[in-house]
């Protein structure tokens, strides 16, 4: 007999276990809700204040880098996407994960 043959008979041995695991809805700690939302809130607030400071010195970066400085502007260029997805993504954060909990 073949490894994977006295494996394979060995698992036919082993008794199944037909139980429900528990699937809860996500519920907050008593009284972290309020706390917890504020958190949430301010945290979008600091991503949004850095996407906009993000997005300014990517535009100082190419406003600079007009004259004679072609790869700084080059730079300040390539910035505004990565910009864009971390606001994308942080617009996007909360549908994302409710995916998951439907």
């Amino acid at each position: 007999m073949t490894v994977l043959a006295s494996f394979i008979g060995l698992l036919r041995l082993v008794p199944r276990a037909d139980v429900d695991v528990p699937d809860p809805a996500p519920e907050p700690p008593p009284g972290l809700d309020q706390k917890m939302e504020t958190l949430l809130a301010w945290g979008k607030w600091g991503v949004l204040i850095c996407g906009v400071a993000g997005l300014f010195i990517c535009a100082g970066q190419m406003a600079i880098g007009r004259k004679n400085r072609s790869t700084f502007a080059a730079d300040g260029a390539t910035g505004i996407p990565w910009v864009l997805g971390g606001l994308s993504l942080a617009a996007t954060a909360a549908p994302i994960v409710g995916v998951f909990f439907e």
